[in-house]
């Protein structure tokens, strides 16, 4: 048995999440796995109404849950970054969801935007380290608002940090990888000292994984191979910073926003998973949103919660309606956000009924 807090958040939050609730629930009925959903109501609705974000009896009540499932955050109506530093950051560095984990994935050949690359080229993971680095918030402001003002930000990385994102890397890679093999991706030529560090981690640790090929490419070097050559790709491994970026451009060569997917992981608590895109408010309401991402991201979910067949046949589903362009219009599709979710879940039924007729034949 597993409890699950569903945070549907903000815009289309809730329409893309909801299906990816269908698909969860039918698994739980199907096969009887106990898993139980408890909403939270945190978002800009909230904050509008309250003033409140993240409280902290919500945060002492979340750390009795197994995962949470997050739709999307961000408002129009609420100052830029507050929210998201209110939730979305919190829960990462509260739970210590030191793993970023995002595969970057092309389910369809008409979704690439690179010449000559369609789906056996583009599938890969990005291992971004979650907690650490330029997004620790160390740094500040001296005379501020002043001719003279001074704005520093430290990047911050730790041994343990560093130690423990590569670790999981190279287990990931041994364990995932298809060739395997992991990339580090840093700025050790001019973050002499910060990156420096990673390049020893990387070097010591990896003498413990002599089956998993390594390599190095500098964060700019690699943008311009994710574009060129992303098929040398397996398993990439970063800091806080660069996997933001690298992830971003890695959704773009993988279909879009609409597809991408990521796990805030941590493996001895709470992991948070989540479609990448954002709340699109303009389109909150219409039922046009697609939800596959979101989709994905239940899937995550099932494979962390040590559902591995269940991950996999959610994918399938995705992968079977993306076929049939059962898919809404943003992706060349005509159904709605609810009609995609529906087909996804009639997609996995049919194909269990098919394994059970096999088994009785």
């Amino acid at each position: 048995m597993s409890n699950i807090a569903y945070i549907p958040g903000d815009g289309i939050g809730e329409e893309v999440t909801r299906q990816g609730l269908k698909v969860l629930n039918y698994f739980n009925d199907k096969h009887d796995l106990g898993l139980k959903f408890e909403k939270f109501d945190l978002g800009a609705e909230r904050y509008l109404r309250t003033g409140e974000i993240m409280p902290d009896g919500v945060l002492n009540k979340l750390e009795t849950f197994d995962a949470i499932y997050l739709g999307a955050v961000g408002d129009p109506r609420v100052e830029p970054g507050l929210l998201e530093k209110g939730i979305l950051l919190k829960l990462r560095f509260y739970f210590d969801q030191y793993i970023n984990l995002r595969p970057i994935k092309l389910y369809k050949e008409e979704f690439s935007p690179l010449k000559g690359k369609g789906v056996k080229d583009i599938n890969f993971t990005v291992v971004r380290e979650n907690t650490e680095g330029i997004y620790a918030g160390i740094g500040g402001f001296l005379k501020k608002d002043t001719p003279d003002e001074v704005a520093t930000q430290e990047m911050i990385s730790t041994r343990k940090g560093v130690d423990r994102i590569i670790k999981y890397a190279f287990d990931y890679a041994q364990k995932y990888g298809r060739k395997p093999k992991l990339t580090v991706c840093d700025k050790s030529n001019v973050l002499t000292y910060a990156h420096n560090l990673w390049q020893r981690a990387f070097k010591e640790m990896g003498e413990n994984y002599p089956d998993v090929a390594k390599e190095h490419y500098l964060v700019d070097a690699i943008t311009m191979k994710m574009v060129r050559n992303p098929e040398i790709f397996d398993v990439i491994v970063t800091c806080n910073i660069f996997g933001d970026i690298i992830t971003d451009l890695g959704a773009e060569i993988q279909g879009g926003m609409g597809m991408a997917v990521s796990g805030n992981i941590n493996p001895d608590s709470i992991s948070m998973f989540e479609p990448v895109h954002g709340s699109a408010p303009d389109i909150a309401g219409q039922n046009i949103a697609n939800p596959l991402a979101a989709v994905l991201a239940a899937a995550m979910m099932l494979q962390q919660l040590d559902y591995p067949d269940l991950a996999q046949k959610t994918e399938a589903a995705v992968v079977d309606a993306l076929s049939k362009n059962m898919i809404t219009g943003d992706i060349g599709g005509d159904l709605s956000t609810d009609e995609v979710g529906d087909y996804l879940v009639q997609s996995i039924k049919t194909n269990e009924e098919g394994e059970n007729d096999a088994e009785w034949d």
